[in-house]
């Protein structure tokens, strides 16, 4: 049997790159009609540092990396007339004077700063303070917490750093020479005020960190350059270098979203969003008042325990992921790897409400409610007055091609529910934001063009209350064992 013809593109071709922490994924796009005629994928490792208790990854693999996804691409790729990088947001990555890195990386999900995030938070006044000024109370993720710990720590590396980049600026400084970032990702760093979008010097000096170290930020629809000669990447040199992103406001302009669209991300940590035209600051540090790629903002809030967390009582269970059954007084909390939302960090699952009569099936089923009750619940502290009450509920990430997520989204929510076809979509919107600077357009509005937020639809169901107050009525009784076998 013949191969299936590739559509001949209708306009100019971009890339669009994701660079997780795991890999980095690229994909040439149509400018003109979203279609992916090329595609490239190469794997990260990630290490633990010294003593192992950390995570740790070296930039030079990233743009290696890139190199092995591009040339999977194949002649596409060398047609590209614009690109962008969307990259895991918060890392921390340190250059000498010659743009080569002093030490790997430090990775979103490296926790060691603890105590520094603690210390910056009361030396500027308190979370009310941080979330003021810069929209958010830093998590130990954020990078003004890691470059804190880095000079306490290693002070020689911080002493032989010339340059602090994200790991998405790594890259595209790579592209270009020039150091830039832009809005979206240097509102996950700390140091980035999003009350004056700008840079926030007494940050910075309680940080101490040299403003001067710092990449110059872009605004929306500015270019961060055009690919070097001596980049020797399989892209031609000329090429427009868009500003790039952070991976979540890489996917808010991927689906195309519109003020008030939520967005419930089940991974193997569950996240939600929205586009917002208000600034968030939310002092309870449980909303990230992060600004998108364009000049909106893009409030966000993560919960540790999702997919993985219910995969994980499945397995105890030795039953199918899909097994569930309805009924049963059952409450399971699944705080496996204690949780963020609610603040619990050390926290451990909980199962209450046992009988004779209640089936594995009920209590996978508890587990499912548990841990979409703190995704709703996060999500109602994300979504301001403005958002439609009744808006569709769009599900992405690996859980939203399971029926029994998508089904227990529906039961608690009470919403319609939609799951996007498309896949990628960091990499998509890092392509609408090479489209839209290529063609002078929007790229949330490229990504609509693209209908990348097509697929499924589901309408609501009668809101299941009863399961809803069950759980809350238990997480509120058990608040306080939990925090107690927690310390």
């Amino acid at each position: 049997m013949a191969a299936a013809a590739v559509p001949v593109p209708e306009g100019p071709l971009v890339v669009g790159v994701d660079s997780s922490t795991q890999s980095t994924k690229a994909l040439v796009v149509d400018a003109a009609t979203g279609q992916v005629v090329a595609r490239g994928q190469a794997p990260h490792t990630v290490g633990g540092g010294a003593g192992g208790d950390g995570k740790e990854s070296d930039p030079e693999q990233w743009w290696r990396a890139l190199g092995e996804a591009l040339e999977q691409c194949g002649a596409h790729a060398r047609q590209a007339a614009a690109v962008s990088v969307g990259g895991q947001q918060h890392g921390l990555v340190t250059l000498d004077a010659r743009g080569r890195p002093v030490r790997p990386a430090l990775l979103w999900n490296d926790v060691r700063s603890a105590p520094q995030r603690d210390r910056l938070v009361e030396e500027l006044g308190g979370p009310k303070v941080w979330a003021e000024r810069v929209g958010s109370v830093p998590a130990p993720a954020f990078t003004v917490t890691k470059w804190a710990w880095l000079k306490e720590t290693e002070p020689e590396a911080a002493r032989a750093t010339a340059a602090v980049r994200l790991p998405h600026d790594y890259l595209t400084e790579r592209l270009t020479g020039q150091g830039t970032t832009d809005r979206g990702d240097a509102s996950g760093t700390g140091w980035w005020a999003s009350a004056t979008e700008s840079y926030d010097e007494e940050i910075l000096e309680l940080a101490g960190l040299a403003p001067g170290l710092l990449p110059r930020v872009l605004r929306h629809g500015e270019a961060a350059g055009t690919v070097r000669h001596l980049a020797g990447l399989p892209l031609p040199a000329g090429a427009l270098v868009a500003t790039g992103t952070g991976d979540n406001m890489a996917a808010a302009l991927g689906l195309g979203l519109r003020p008030g669209q939520p967005v419930l991300s089940l991974g193997t940590s569950g996240t939600v969003y929205a586009v917002s035209a208000h600034r968030p600051a939310d002092p309870s540090g449980v909303v990230a008042g992060f600004a998108d790629a364009r000049d909106a903002w893009l409030p966000l809030a993560c919960t540790l325990n999702c997919t993985l967390a219910v995969d994980r009582i499945a397995a105890l269970l030795g039953r199918d992921r899909e097994a569930v059954e309805p009924g049963g007084p059952a409450v399971l909390l699944p705080f496996l790897d204690g949780e963020r939302t609610p603040d619990l960090p050390l926290a451990s699952g909980l199962l209450y409400g046992l009988r004779h009569d209640t089936t594995p099936g009920q209590v996978l089923q508890a587990a499912y409610d548990g841990a979409v009750f703190a995704l709703l619940t996060a999500l109602d502290r994300v979504l301001d007055a403005d958002a439609a009450p009744d808006a569709p509920l769009l599900l992405i990430g690996g859980g939203a091609r399971g029926t029994a997520w998508r089904e227990t989204v529906r039961r608690l929510s009470g919403r319609p529910v939609q799951v996007p076809r498309a896949e990628e979509l960091v990499a998509l919107g890092a392509a609408a934001q090479a489209a839209g600077l290529l063609l002078g357009e929007d790229p949330a509005a490229v990504a609509r063009r693209w209908r990348t937020a097509d697929g499924p639809s589901y309408e609501p169901v009668e809101r299941d209350r009863a399961a809803l107050e069950r759980v809350a009525h238990v997480l509120s009784d058990a608040d306080a064992l939990l925090r107690r076998a927690a310390s």
